[in-house]
């Protein structure tokens, strides 16, 4: 009933040919206390777009501004100057009730630290960014979030709290969760950074796979080369500037 065809596109495919584009920066800075001694220019110029279809590795060493640009992009902090839109809607000068609207109906977020309300079901947790929404789910909605589950592994899991889960389960109804909404757009914080190399392998696998299936784009921050070498793209950021931005597999390594 809800499965979408697959794509058929190469992991190490060009960036997607789409034209709709879901994020767009345009010289996009960020400073923190200005006009003060202890003024810090984070972000300068910062200048990207991302389709639907992209999956894009962000990468960068501590401090490059990397959490604070996907903080941005998730419409978490404001920039300072600069234009930021999402799923073509420009975002400077929004109200905050309209920016958390438009958080919520096109951004999916999965982090590291995955969030979970322990005291609820997996499934509940899933369905959560709907309730916040619109209250009760719909049974379509239900229906779509055991669809979900069922694609990531846990159909058995579904009453279960998540407190009896493993990391690698977890992170499986976090990534459930951001795409239950149907955003055009994930974001996705070191999702792998607190699990074993082949959990991570597997949960990466399901950011491929709904990548294509779904057509949503996938912005993830890692500090795993593996990782990012499995994106087609890769951006990266050095002293809150972009230093590289094309296919991953021409990245030159450091």
């Amino acid at each position: 009933m809800f499965k979408s065809k697959p794509k058929s596109k190469s992991k190490l495919s060009a960036p997607a040919a789409s034209s709709e584009v879901v994020l767009a920066l345009t010289k996009l800075n960020k400073v923190f206390n200005p006009n003060t001694e202890l003024e810090n220019h984070v972000l300068h110029d910062i200048s990207l777009q991302v389709k639907r279809g992209d999956l894009v590795a962000l990468v960068g060493t501590s401090g490059s501004g990397k959490s604070t640009l996907l903080n941005i992009m998730g419409l978490l902090d404001v920039a300072s100057s600069g234009e930021l839109h999402i799923d073509g809607q420009l975002t400077q000068g929004l109200p905050e009730l309209a920016r958390t609207q438009l958080r919520s109906e096109s951004i999916g977020f999965v982090f590291q630290f995955h969030h979970l309300i322990s005291a609820f079901s997996v499934l509940d947790n899933v369905l959560m960014p709907l309730m916040l929404r619109h209250g009760k789910p719909s049974a379509e909605q239900k229906a779509y979030a055991r669809y979900l589950l069922a694609e990531v592994g846990l159909a058995d899991y579904m009453q279960q709290p998540t407190n009896r889960l493993s990391g690698g389960q977890q992170q499986r109804v976090a990534i459930a969760r951001a795409l239950v909404t149907r955003p055009a757009l994930i974001l996705a914080d070191e999702p792998t950074g607190n699990l074993d190399t082949q959990t991570a392998d597997e949960v990466f696998h399901l950011f491929e796979r709904f990548n294509q299936e779904h057509d949503c784009a996938i912005v993830i921050v890692t500090h795993d080369p593996r990782l990012s070498a499995r994106c087609p793209r890769t951006i990266r950021l050095t002293d809150g500037r972009i230093l590289y931005d094309g296919h991953s597999n021409q990245h030159p390594q450091e």
